[in-house]
């Protein structure tokens, strides 16, 4: 975890002392990622392809949670976890490492880690994941479980269709969660952590049953903001504009923030009709694998932290940005010093636009005035050194 901007804590201004001790609430399964970078082409059968880079990392749900806690939010995790080495390297590295909460995760006696092996190349990558559904934990009753846990959320380590480890209905008391919706599914665990005041966050998957039905997502009645990307919301709302699938989902839930790929993000207020569109930043992609998920983590901490509707696509965005210019998905995820870098390096550049300068100027009042020189690195290629 990256120190080099200590205290920034973008919710200093708003906390109070009845506040909950919990920022953002999330559960799903923990996987172990070992990431492959530096291929020249994708594999070939009946070759061996030999990488010039390699990381490991917890993946899965760690993905947004290491996100969420680099962005300085203080995050709660419930997941289950091997009592293998592997398990035991990746509860270290949350909590240790990067200082998220995990009293409400567990480790299963005798249950393997769920293992995937990413391997990036030309921008993509390719993943081959294993592992097996964590049983529930010992001594809770099923009645107060979720019935097959969280649908997994994008990046690597969760192979279509996972389910997270069944966790206890009640989630702590937080500002905000993260969800991600299947369809047909519904978890008790989102409409009591809504009814507690969090502010639901959601993403959603590829729908395999081809209904593409809002309907036969129910959590997204409890969703204070719903995130898809461009394909999904225009299969969902039956429109073929991402803007306009954008406008329809607002009359469903008071956010709607559509993700453009390379064309950036719209987002629309279903409370006030107000509309934002940013423009996505040009970088060299090295691995996409957990973009997705940083995207979200900087847009849920500038809706906590109050912030216009614009500056928070555009926070998203840089952040997702600088994710993929990295390998691995927690492992890319940035902090404050690699946006206080970013940010000073890109107003030494003499072509860059004025105009699109600005629109990140909101960065000033967040950020220190010294930041480490571009660019950063913070992978570690190995599942742990003795100490």
């Amino acid at each position: 975890m990256s120190t080099d901007t200590p205290g920034i804590d973008p919710l200093q201004a708003l906390r109070a002392p009845r506040d909950p001790a919990c920022d953002v609430f999330l559960t799903g399964p923990v996987f172990l990622d070992i990431i492959f970078t530096g291929l020249d082409s994708a594999p070939v059968r009946g070759t061996e392809s030999w990488a010039r880079g390699m990381g490991s990392s917890p993946g899965g749900v760690a993905n947004m949670a290491t996100a969420l806690a680099r962005l300085g939010l203080r995050t709660s995790l419930a997941a289950a976890f091997g009592d293998d080495h592997y398990g035991e390297y990746c509860w270290d590295a949350l909590e240790q490492g990067e200082g998220i909460d995990l009293s409400m995760s567990h480790t299963v006696p005798g249950w393997h880690s769920p293992v995937t092996v990413s391997m990036a190349y030309e921008g993509e990558r390719t993943m081959v994941s294993h592992g097996h559904e964590a049983p529930a934990p010992t001594g809770t009753s099923t009645g107060a479980l979720a019935s097959t846990g969280t649908p997994a959320p994008t990046g690597a380590g969760v192979p279509a269709g996972t389910s997270a480890p069944a966790f206890p209905h009640c989630p702590p008391r937080a500002r905000a969660a993260v969800a991600s919706l299947a369809p047909g599914r519904s978890e008790p665990w989102v409409a009591t952590a809504a009814r507690n005041g969090a502010l639901i966050f959601a993403d959603v998957g590829w729908d395999e049953t081809g209904r593409w039905d809002l309907d036969a997502l129910p959590d997204l009645a409890h969703c204070e903001a719903f995130l898809p990307n461009a394909e999904e919301a225009m299969r969902y709302t039956r429109t073929d504009c991402p803007r306009a699938a954008a406008h329809a989902l607002a009359e469903r839930v008071p956010l709607a923030v559509v993700t453009l790929g390379a064309e950036g993000a719209y987002a629309v207020d279903g409370r006030t009709g107000a509309a934002a569109a940013v423009p996505a930043i040009e970088v060299e992609a090295l691995d996409p694998t957990g973009a997705g998920d940083v995207f979200v983590a900087g847009f849920v901490t500038g809706t906590l932290a109050d912030w216009p509707l614009a500056d928070r696509l555009a926070f998203a965005g840089l952040t997702a940005a600088l994710s993929v210019q990295e390998f691995g998905g927690s492992l890319s995820a940035p902090g404050w010093a690699e946006v206080a870098a970013w940010w000073q390096l890109i107003r030494t550049c003499a072509s860059q636009d004025p105009a699109a300068l600005e629109r990140y100027a909101f960065l000033d009042d967040l950020l220190p005035t010294t930041a480490r020189a571009w660019p950063l690195r913070r992978a570690v290629p190995t599942i742990g050194f003795r100490q």
